[in-house]
């Protein structure tokens, strides 16, 4: 639970997006454009239904001109190339008509409790006008910038849970398909890129109807969706912390079952095999500006080279509980990014293990003061699960460095740095390590007989961290183990990891405070979702290499 480390996570079986395709694999269902009306340019409607075996859920795309001067993927935007909503089941043309007087706005729009999610998306207008001219030419897209982008189109947002109009999450998550976190929110993207795939196709189409041709399969495969992503996520996983402990508490769970194997199969040790491979071979297309980030990938490659030539001499049928072995050979030879790739490789290889724990990720916050504990008790459960912050000197400016607020325009979190910037009067609760450390204080001027209702009549200001305290003692991981006010603390720790448990790829930092990401790189398309090795996706997206056929 320490930053480093939370920011070198990779995606895992356990990942959001892994989960929804598996489901649609599972239990065959269907997804199809059912309506358009797109213009000469792609501008208009259009409806791609996923139909389940209890029900059905509709994206509604809608597709607008939009001026150069306007475009932005900041959160302050207020026009995209496209916007899109998940509406509950099939939309009739009136409810095409009220969302297509309200999607494209977006905040300044409302939707209704028939809407899951909303989205918006920009082009990537490089791109998405070259594979337009190439295809409307009789030709390929040239695979180097295919594989340079990695996506037609990037979200900017995808909001849900009542947000704007739309339905609560309370109606929909005793639903089978819906009950894991993120469900409808990570369909409404890969319902997103078919609509990206389609419309490309459809403008170069139109450009030139006699010498068009459709995009190569393992190029449509090849391109995902991009998204952009700031500070607005760090703080989700503070204010969500038994939701943050069976995320990790699936994932240590699964790790912990495979190392405890005290032998491999045969078939295993060969797909681990396979899996590095390919593994290595996307670390190898992972390119990005950012420095550290550079840093840590060749580092990256460096010790996979390493862990390779290692396993060369590796004998997994004569080792005693093998996996344990590896891992703890990379603990001591390998930097984290690795370790965290090989114990994606090990649960990856272990669907028995890792996939009955995806479905147990929800969680529904339960924060209780417990009013009768005796401020003693209080006081052991604080030392014994933060000893961690009480370490920590809140007296220094390096501590104190730094303070976590909302932006005035979009209620946006924003990180400030204290003693530089205005506005740490309205400092947001990010502040777990320090608060519990000026509990611990005020608690040892106080009497341990009195109760915490007793002590909270007095000393109310404390109220938020004794909930805190009282409510997460039975969750292990529920406290990212770090000051976030801290002058070295870096926010794109947490949004790769919140990233990674979506399922995304290529993390690509443009600074330490957001990312640009792929999600779906080469995962199956509609049509390839019955195949019976759709869900090994995540290890296949490597780029094209050489033009496709014609």
């Amino acid at each position: 639970m320490r930053l480093e480390r939370m920011g070198a996570r990779f995606q895992t079986r356990l990942s959001f997006m892994r989960s929804v395709l598996r489901r649609l694999h599972g239990e065959n269902w269907s997804v199809e454009q059912t309506f358009n009306d797109w213009d000469e340019n792609g501008f208009g409607t259009a409806v791609y239904r996923a139909r389940g075996p209890q029900r059905s859920y509709s994206l509604i795309a809608f597709s607008d001109y939009l001026d150069a001067a306007d475009r932005s993927d900041r959160v302050i935007a207020e026009k995209w190339d496209a916007a899109f909503t998940l509406f509950d089941g099939e939309p009739t043309p009136d409810d095409i008509a009220r969302l297509r007087a309200n999607v494209p706005n977006q905040e300044a729009g409302r939707c209704s409790s028939k809407e899951l999610t909303l989205s918006r998306a920009n082009k990537s207008v490089r791109l998405f006008e070259h594979v337009a001219d190439r295809l409307s030419n009789g030709q390929q897209p040239d695979t180097k910038m295919i594989a340079e982008v990695g996506y037609l189109m990037r979200t900017t947002a995808v909001y849900g849970n009542g947000k704007f109009g739309l339905a609560d999450r309370e109606r929909t998550c005793s639903r089978e398909e819906l009950a894991n976190p993120y469900q409808a929110e990570l369909l409404t993207v890969y319902l997103i890129r078919c609509f990206t795939h389609d419309l490309v196709e459809h403008v170069a189409r139109t450009r030139n109807p006699e010498k068009f041709v459709p995009l190569d399969r393992r190029v449509r495969r090849h391109l995902g969706i991009g998204n952009a992503t700031g500070l607005g996520m760090a703080p989700f996983l503070y204010h969500h912390p038994t939701l943050l402990n069976n995320w990790i508490s699936a994932m240590e769970t699964a790790l912990a079952s495979v190392r405890s194997n005290q032998r491999a199969a045969q078939s295993e040790a060969t797909q681990f095999n396979q899996l590095l491979v390919s593994a290595r071979t996307l670390c190898n297309e992972w390119q990005v500006e950012d420095t550290r980030q550079m840093r840590r990938i060749e580092r990256l490659r460096a010790d996979l080279d390493e862990f390779q030539r290692y396993l060369e001499g590796f004998d997994f049928s004569a080792t005693i509980a093998p996996w344990d072995t590896l891992f703890r050979w990379c603990e001591e030879h390998l930097d984290i990014e690795a370790q965290e790739l090989v114990a994606t490789l090990m649960i990856e290889i272990h669907p028995h293990i890792a996939d009955p724990l995806a479905q147990k990720m929800g969680s529904t916050d339960p924060m209780q003061i417990v009013p009768a504990m005796p401020l003693s008790s209080l006081l052991e459960l604080i030392e014994s699960h933060y000893q961690w912050a009480l370490e920590l000197d809140f007296e220094s400016a390096v501590e104190n460095h730094f303070f976590w607020y909302a932006s005035e325009e979009k209620l946006e979190p924003r990180v400030g740095e204290r003693f530089n910037e205005p506005g740490s009067d309205r400092e947001h609760l990010l502040t777990a390590a320090r608060d519990v450390s000026r509990l611990h204080a005020s608690i040892a001027e106080s009497s341990p007989q009195k109760t915490v209702a007793e002590f909270l009549i007095q000393r109310p200001e404390h109220r938020h961290i004794v909930r805190r305290v009282q409510s997460l003692h039975e969750f292990p991981y529920a406290e990212i183990r770090e000051n976030l006010l801290n002058a070295s603390m870096l926010p794109i720790d947490m949004l790769r990891f919140k990233l990674s448990f979506f399922g995304a790829t290529k993390f690509d930092p443009k600074s330490d405070k957001w990312t640009r990401i792929n999600m779906y790189q080469g995962a199956p398309l509609p049509d390839e979702l019955t195949e019976p090795d759709c869900d090994r996706w995540m290890f296949l997206p490597h780029a094209p290499t050489h033009a496709p056929a014609q």
